[in-house]
Parts: C-alpha cells; sequence; structure tokens
C-alpha cells in the first residue's frame, strides 16, 4: 500500500500566483475590513457589498495559474495517496491536478442559496452551484427563488468539514503543512490530530508558534519549500511495502 501524505495548506501556497494573503502587512484585510465583507453579520447588513467583493475575487482568480508548489502537491500522487485540506477558497490545487481536497472555508467559484447548508440541513451541499469566474448580483435568485450567496464559509459562522479533517490527519504517515502560519483557527489545531509517530513539515518564511520536536519547519516561501521537501526529506520515508501499512 502507499503511504498517506496530508497536505495542509494556507494562503501563502497561492501567494505566489498572485493572490494576496489574508493577514501578512498588505494582506487583503489591510484593504478591507473582513466583518463587512466577509462575516455572517456584513452579508445580513449588506450583502450587494458582499457579492462584489467575492466577485472581485473570482475576476482575480480567473487570470491566476498554479504555480510550482501547487503542481509540487499534486505531483506526490504519482507514489503516495495524498489529501489536500486547504483554507484557501480558491480553485488551484484542483487546476494543478490535485484530485482529493478539502475547502476548510468553501469555494469561491461556488454559491448556493443563503437558507442551504446550514446545521438545520445537515450542512448539505446539494444546492451549491459552480459559477466558475462569473458575477453574482442581489436578485440572482435560486431555482427555488431564494438570494444565492457566496459557497464561503463566513466570520460567525460553523467550519462544518473540520471533523472530517481531523479524521484524515490522524490517518497521516507524513503531514505536510505549506504556507500557513497556523494563526487561524479551528484549522490551526489540525495537526495535534497526527499520530505520536506521523512526521510533521511546515514549510513557510515566517516564525511559527509550534513547539514540538516532531515538526521540522522549512523556512522558505511555499515553491522553494516544496522543492527542499521533495528532496531532502522526503527521501527519508520511503515506500513501505505492501502489507505493512
Amino acid at each position: 500500500m502507499k503511504q498517506r501524505i496530508v497536505v495542509l495548506t494556507g494562503a501563502g501556497v497561492s501567494a505566489e500566483s498572485g493572490l494576496g494573503t489574508y493577514r501578512d502587512n498588505g494582506g487583503l484585510w489591510d484593504q478591507y475590513d473582513p466583518m463587512e465583507v466577509a462575516s455572517a453579520e456584513g452579508w445580513r447588513r449588506n450583502p450587494r457589498l458582499v457579492l462584489d467583493f467575492y466577485n472581485m475575487q473570482r475576476e482575480k482568480l480567473r487570470n491566476c495559474r498554479p504555480n510550482a508548489a501547487h503542481e509540487a502537491i499534486a505531483a506526490l500522487e504519482e507514489e503516495y495517496t495524498v489529501d489536500v485540506i486547504t483554507q484557501n477558497v480558491d480553485d488551484l490545487h484542483e487546476r494543478a491536478g490535485s484530485t482529493h481536497v478539502i475547502h476548510l472555508h468553501g469555494e469561491v467559484t461556488k454559491v448556493r442559496p443563503e437558507n442551504s447548508c446550514t446545521w438545520e440541513d445537515g450542512y448539505s451541499e446539494k444546492q451549491v452551484m459552480d459559477v466558475g469566474y462569473g458575477k453574482v448580483s442581489l436578485g440572482d435568485l435560486s431555482p427555488k427563488g431564494v438570494q444565492l450567496r457566496p459557497h464561503i464559509v463566513f466570520f460567525g459562522e460553523q467550519v462544518p468539514k473540520i471533523e472530517e479533517a481531523a479524521r484524515i490527519v490522524a490517518l497521516a504517515d507524513i503531514l505536510l503543512i505549506v504556507g500557513t502560519s497556523m494563526q487561524v483557527y479551528p484549522a490551526a489545531s489540525l495537526y495535534t490530530f497526527a499520530r505520536p509517530e506521523c512526521p510533521i513539515y511546515l514549510i513557510d518564511p515566517a516564525s511559527v508558534a509550534l513547539r514540538e520536536d516532531r515538526i521540522v519547519h522549512i523556512r522558505e516561501k511555499a515553491t522553494d519549500g516544496m522543492l527542499l521537501f521533495r528532496k531532502n526529506y522526503l527521501p527519508l520515508h520511503p515506500l513501505k511495502k505492501k502489507g505493512v501499512i
């Protein structure tokens, strides 16, 4: 059987494709108040503003391409079983070729009726629709006549896929964290679900407040860090023989 690599990614993995990070100096939240454009309260108060914000994000994404880090993560599937758990709402992992991607915070290329994907319906995604890089306006309704909203986990909303993500991390033979300084919860706690014998590699140029001996911090941007990981660290974990795992 193949070893399983679980990859946790954040904004830093897409930054080199031209998508700005959120919390760094000059990041998106320096330019916009997240409580106005990305919160449940903001949506109730001014849905037009929120729709315009995510229309802008889709337009930016339309002109971006996966970078070498996305491609290196996708290429791991040639030898490993790979699960990508991302905090990102872009589609660059999929466009690079990753086949199993969980989006913790939603997907900017999708919308849903504003009364769906809630606790009441078990966070069902049956009514989620793909709009690609198109615009969505106030007055655009679902087939049942309900206003469409971004398929995004707003501030103030639950992260419905966090339990599934934790279960997957617990299955990892290798845990790889790329492009996140592990400050956003609950995603920042996911590494704690890795088995004690599971090595953890963290690729991010910033200082990270994780203090565990098994964590190897590769202080590089995502593209350079993935190159170093593939060259220097991945060979330490050769494929296990059939029947061992």
